[in-house]
């Protein structure tokens, strides 16, 4: 007589909360705005103004952007903030930095909105394995959140995770 096989981790009050499921789905797009730079260096205002008001802005079209600026040029803050009034109407979202500086600004808005209260006195496990682009910084802001409500945090998988919180 074979003994039947317990699934003891699908019988746990454990909760797996996956930052993956958070992800927003769409294009992730850099554009450097040192193409618009004389000698990729220098922002001549009148030239600068000239060259955005040239572009095709709507190759941005549902797409998120992080604009960066490549060379070592001293570029004001408001030329930042011009592009972006060109992109905002094509753009889902427009961040200045890196693809990870856009990913974790993605993330931290969906964090932001996420309601944890299910999570209240109960062991909660951060999935650790993604097959989309998780920022480190989204783990940090999830177990800020989720320490906050939970009777403790792991992270991993349910087979092998490693204890990161446990409420005193």
């Amino acid at each position: 007589m074979e003994e039947e096989i317990i699934n003891r981790v699908a019988q746990s009050k454990l909760i797996t909360f996956d930052l993956e499921e958070l992800y927003q789905e769409g294009e992730r797009v850099t554009l450097d705005i040192s193409q618009w730079l004389y000698e990729g260096l220098i922002l001549r205002e009148k030239e600068f103004r000239a060259q955005l008001e040239e572009m095709d802005w709507t190759t941005y079209q549902d797409k998120y952007v992080a604009l960066t600026c490549s060379s070592d040029a001293i570029v004001p803050g408001w030329a930042f903030m011009l592009v972006t009034s060109k992109l905002a109407p094509f753009a889902k979202k427009v961040v200045q930095g890196n693809l990870e500086t856009l990913e974790t600004t993605l993330y931290q808005e969906q964090l932001t909105q996420y309601n944890f209260s299910d999570f209240k006195d109960k062991p909660i496990i951060i999935k650790g394995c993604a097959n989309k682009p998780v920022p480190q910084n989204a783990y940090l802001m999830a177990i800020t959140k989720i320490q906050q409500l939970a009777k403790s945090v792991m992270y991993g998988e349910a087979c092998s995770a490693v204890p990161l919180f446990k409420k005193k």
